[in-house]
Parts: C-alpha cells; structure tokens; sequence
C-alpha cells in the first residue's frame, strides 16, 4: 500500500525489492521483476521500476552462490573475513607461505561449493560439475577480490565471478624470493641513518610475519569449522539414513497388518452371512418342531378318544 507522504510502503523498498528477486531461482527471476517493476510504475516510482528493471536475470552458478550466502549467514561471514585476511597476507608472504595458504584456500573453497551443491539439489535444482565448478571460481574470486567480495556479500551474483590472476596457485609459481631489505653499500654512509633504516625494515617484516601468522590462524580455523560441518551432516545423513530404513519397514508391517485387517474383515463378513442363514434355518427348524409337536398331541388326543368309545 502507497503511504500518505509518497515514500514507498512496506515490501516497495527497492533493496528489499532486488534482495526477494536474487533470492529466486533464475526459472522465476524475470516474471516477478517485471511484475515488480510494473508495480514501481503504478506507484510513480520512475526511478525504481528502471533499477528493478535493469536487474539482469542471475545465472545457476550465480543463483547458487547466492543460496550459500543467505543460507549460511555465519560461514559466509567468516568467509569474507578469511578473504579480507588473505589478501592482506598475499601481498606479503613469501612463497612457502602463499603455497601453504593456496592449499587451504582450495580445501576450503571445495568444501563451500559442496554446500552450495547440497543445497541447490535441496531446493529442487541440482548443479552440474561445470556449474559447480563456476561456483569454486566465483568463491575463489570473492576470496581474492574486494569487488566480488562486496556483490557476493549483498547476495546479488549475477554471473560467474573471476580471481584476479595475481591472487592463487599461478601468484605463488610466480612470486619472486623476498630479498632483505638493501643494505648501504658505501663505508660512507651515515650509521644512524642505516640503523633508522634497518628498524624500519625490521618493523615492515614483524608486521609481514603478524599478517601471515593471523592468515593462516583464520584458514586453519575455517577449516575446522568446515570440518566440523562435514562431521555433523554426515552423522545427520546417516541418521537420515537410519530413520528411512525404520520408515521403510515400520510401513512394511503397517502394510502386511492392514492385509491381515482385509482378510479378517472378510472372514468376518463370510461367517456373518453363515451365522445369519444358521439362525434362519434354526427358526425354521423350530417353527417345524412345533407343529410336529401340536399335530403329535393331537394325534394322541384321538388316540385316546378312539380308545376309549371302543371299551
């Protein structure tokens, strides 16, 4: 409903309104754009209905993307946290440290697109590999990439995003030995000024080496939380497992009961029909009986007339 003062009522706010739109799968994003965008119209928000409108449709891998982000709200924090930290230890690390820190980006953006997966398949639209790979690409680029960061953060993916080339497996082929910082040369150089210098070095290498350090704290502690959710969903799939297979022979014994309900039912039915034509011929019997009875004591009492007008 439009308010009195103009401004756009409950559930017309454009944010609100391109946050619903990036939550659906792409098979409904455009119908409820443009029945969204019509909407804006209707209400004189020009300028709105342009921006819903120039909303581009999100692809699969997009979609899922985007799944993982609003389905895993604390994950996906600690995600762009990890990315914000990687970055910072990128730009610094020698090369044993970006190999180990490559690795455990891998391991990690592996485990989140398996999630991103799970719960596509989940809501009715399972991923291929491509597709899924196309969701690693874009985790890897939210890692290495303020910008990726910011559109996965706001759950708007459209598309696949890409890693900068300096930031991955190929930077730490490529990444140069880290060289000491250069030491004066000539016997004539002012010793304060090189002591000045080599404390500044030594400051740019702690604060190089404390980067590091908390990179790699922030990785191995993602990845045992990543640890500790493949541990949980395994035991509930297993669970999951165990309680179908209880389902499955409770509604066996529930199917064979309800066979031997049947057949009772229809015994039942067999010795009501036989019970009710045993009562008919037993009154049938017994309306006989007596009028044998009454004839045989009329019988006698003739008898016993004829007996005795014959003495």
């Amino acid at each position: 409903m439009r308010r009195v003062d103009g401004r756009p009522g409950p559930g017309d706010d454009v944010e609100a309104v391109l946050d619903e739109l990036y939550a659906l799968p792409p098979s409904e994003f455009v119908a409820r754009r443009e029945e969204r965008a019509a909407r804006a119209r209707t209400r004189r928000r020009a300028q709105d209905a342009r921006r819903i409108h120039a909303a581009r449709r999100p692809t699969l891998a997009g979609w899922a993307a985007n799944l993982l982000r609003r389905s895993r709200p604390d994950e996906a924090r600690r995600f762009l946290e990890l990315g914000r930290a990687l970055r910072e230890a990128y730009a610094t690390l020698d090369p044993s440290g970006l190999k180990e820190l490559s690795a455990q980006r891998r391991r990690i953006v592996s485990e989140l697109s398996r999630q991103a997966a799970a719960l596509a398949r989940e809501a009715g639209h399972p991923l291929s590999d491509t597709v899924q790979r196309d969701v690693e690409t874009t985790l890897r680029a939210v890692l290495a990439d303020p910008e990726a960061a910011a559109v996965w953060e706001a759950g708007r993916v459209e598309g696949v995003l890409t890693p900068p080339s300096e930031f991955g497996a190929e930077a730490v082929a490529a990444a140069p030995a880290r060289r000491e910082p250069a030491r004066a040369r000539t016997s004539g150089t002012d010793p304060a000024a090189r002591k000045k210098k080599d404390e500044a070095a030594e400051r740019r290498r702690a604060e190089r080496e404390e980067r590091a350090s908390r990179a790699r704290e922030e990785a191995r502690a993602a990845e045992a939380r990543l640890r500790e959710r493949r541990a949980a969903r395994e035991e509930a799939a297993a669970a999951l497992e165990r309680a179908d297979e209880q389902e499955r022979k409770a509604g066996e014994r529930e199917a064979a009961l309800e066979e031997q309900l049947a057949r009772a039912r229809t015994e039942r039915e067999r010795t009501r029909a036989a019970l009710g034509e045993a009562r008919e011929r037993d009154r049938a019997a017994a309306k006989e009986l007596a009028e044998a009875e009454r004839e045989a004591a009329s019988a006698a009492r003739r008898a016993g007339r004829a007996e005795r007008d014959g003495t």
